[in-house]
Parts: structure tokens; C-alpha cells; sequence
């Protein structure tokens, strides 16, 4: 069982407002031959999420920062070269979150099996992994939909936003969404959801969200933040509930952005506002598994991915993510 080359990823500068290319660095590290309890690895796809913006700041946070001169890391999808532990063999297909890098030996319990049970591997990073968790989750516990309600998704030509919307429609909502370009509405349009309103085309959001939901709406799904957060606040029917999953405008600020300034607005309305990740549901992942598997096979979810080829491609891939490059998952494939 010999070691197998691997090239990987390294944050060598902390970011300042938006990231640069060279605040990474290619570097080669093949991956050992595996020990007692450890597992050899070939990465086949990785993600880069908005999340991993935060972790390149040194600071505390829900996960620890990325380290300067280590490589960055992140969901990622495998096969088993080789192991040493009981629970895996080779040829097995796992996730995990040592990403960033093409091959990866660590203990067998930084690894979970997947059963692709027909579907493609990338799909265990979007639409049935984490980002599909996160809108499932989020949605359901804390939107807490209902018939007739009247969703607002933010981002919502995202891994997230995109499932969001085509939940929010199976249980019966009217949809309303934003998204960054004509394609990205029409691709939208397509999955089903009522309205979308292109943020960048318009100089007045507020105006064109209000034309899109002329009767309020009753759940905003933010991943933006921001002048959506504002506009949703003003549009928002009494009792509404703010699912904040993600603010995506400012996480390259390098000041503190201005709040709400009609933040008033949760006390008038009784308007409820909860701020989630997505470890907090975790508990959750099989019933999730379960329902989503049975949505897809019943062609009421679709997804789209976004896919750069090679590990030296991956810090293009993230920066893409602040830009609009994605529509759907953004995918790393190794």
C-alpha cells in the first residue's frame, strides 16, 4: 500500500475584503500509506461553500479558522484505495471534509460510506448533502411552511436558495425570488417558482419585490443579507418568520456593515428572526435522506451544478461564489 501522489490547496495570506488567488497556493503532499484504523483516499469531487469565507479570518467562531500554510478543507466526495480499518473497503465511495486536496489517509472515523442508490456522487455535496440539508432544515424548522404562505429566497439560484424554492412549492407555497442575472430568473422560472425578480437589473428592490409578493410575505429565506434583508422587513406580514441562513453581501466587508435600519419592523409585525447552521439540525439528516431520495425519484426536485475541472482550479471555483459564477452547486471536479 504505497503513498499516491496528491497535490492540495493552502491558505498562505488572511483574506482583506474580497479574496485574492494569492492568498492560496498549489502545493504537492502525497497521501501516505495508511496505519492501524486509518483509511487512503482519492478524491473525486470537492465543494467550495460561503461558509469557508469566515474560517479564513483568525477569529472564534462556530468552526475553527483555516491555519496559514496548511491546506484548506471542506466537503468532498472519494474512493477507498486502501485501508487498514475493518468498517471500509477498497473501492468504497465515502464523504468526508478533508477536501481541498486530491488523496487524503486519516482515521476511518473522519469517513462515511455513501450509498449512491442510482445517483450521481457530486449530488452527496448539493442537493443531498449539506446544502440540501440546509434548506430542508431550515425551511421546515424554522419557516415552518404552510399552505398558501408566500416565500421570499434570497440567492435563490444557489445550492441552497434553488432547493429552498422547490420545497417551499411542494408544500404548497406561492415563491418569490431573487437572483443575479436573466438566466439564472429563467432557470428558476423553470423549476417552478412563481416570481423572480433579477436584483441586479433594477435599482429599486424594494419596488420590484413588492410588485412580485403585492400581499407581504410570510417566510423570508435570507442568504444574502444585506438590502434584502431590508426589503424583506418592509414586506413582511404580521407574524412572519426569517429563516437566516446566510448573508453572503458582507462577508468580504472589511467594516462593519450598517444594520437594518427598519429593524423596528420584528416588533410591530411579531416578525420571528432565528440564525442557524447547519450542525444544529444534524439529528435530522435521516428523515431528510429519506424525503428528499423519495422527491427526487418522483421528479419534484431537480438541481443544477456548476462544475471547474482540477485541485488548481478550486481557489477560482470559491472566488466565483462572490461573483455569481454558479448557478447550482459550484463543484470542484479532481
Amino acid at each position: 500500500m504505497p503513498s499516491i501522489a496528491s497535490r492540495e490547496i493552502r491558505l498562505v495570506a488572511r483574506p482583506i475584503g474580497l479574496p485574492q488567488s494569492t492568498d492560496f497556493r498549489l502545493a504537492s503532499n502525497p497521501a501516505r500509506e495508511p496505519g492501524a484504523g486509518e483509511v487512503q483516499v482519492r478524491n473525486s469531487w470537492m465543494s467550495v461553500d460561503p461558509y469557508m469565507r469566515g474560517r479564513m479570518v483568525d477569529r472564534a467562531s462556530y468552526v475553527p479558522p483555516f491555519q496559514l500554510g496548511e491546506a484548506l478543507q471542506g466537503g468532498a466526495i472519494g474512493t477507498v484505495v486502501a485501508s487498514q480499518d475493518p468498517a471500509f473497503q477498497p473501492g468504497d465511495v465515502v464523504s468526508h471534509m478533508l477536501g481541498w486536496r486530491e488523496a487524503v489517509t486519516a482515521s476511518a472515523k473522519l469517513f462515511q460510506k455513501v450509498e449512491t442508490h442510482g445517483l450521481p456522487e457530486q449530488a452527496f455535496l448539493g442537493v443531498v448533502g449539506m446544502p440540501g440539508l440546509t434548506a430542508w432544515a431550515g425551511l421546515n424548522e424554522i419557516g415552518q411552511p404552510r399552505e398558501g404562505d408566500t416565500v421570499f429566497v434570497s440567492g435563490a439560484a444557489g445550492a441552497v436558495g434553488s432547493v429552498v424554492c422547490q420545497i417551499a412549492k411542494i408544500k404548497g407555497c406561492h415563491v418569490v425570488a431573487s437572483a443575479g442575472s436573466d438566466e439564472k430568473a429563467a432557470w428558476l422560472k423553470g423549476l417552478g417558482v412563481d416570481e423572480v425578480v433579477n436584483y441586479r437589473a433594477t435599482s429599486d428592490l424594494l419596488g420590484a419585490v413588492r410588485a412580485a409578493a403585492p400581499k407581504g410575505i410570510d417566510i423570508y429565506f435570507d442568504n444574502v443579507g444585506g438590502e434584502h434583508l431590508e426589503v424583506a422587513l418592509e414586506v413582511a406580514r404580521p407574524g412572519a418568520r426569517f429563516v437566516e441562513c446566510g448573508m453572503i453581501s458582507m462577508y468580504n466587508d472589511t467594516k462593519p456593515a450598517p444594520g437594518p435600519r427598519n429593524l423596528a419592523y420584528l416588533i410591530g409585525k411579531g416578525i420571528t428572526m432565528r440564525g442557524f447552521v447547519v450542525t444544529s439540525f444534524a439529528h435530522l439528516t435521516p428523515q431528510f435522506a429519506t424525503e428528499m431520495a423519495g422527491w427526487i425519484k418522483e421528479g419534484r426536485i431537480k438541481w443544477e451544478e456548476t462544475v471547474v475541472e482540477g485541485i488548481e482550479e478550486a481557489p477560482r471555483a470559491f472566488l466565483g461564489l462572490f461573483t455569481g459564477a454558479n448557478t447550482g452547486k459550484m463543484l470542484v471536479k479532481l
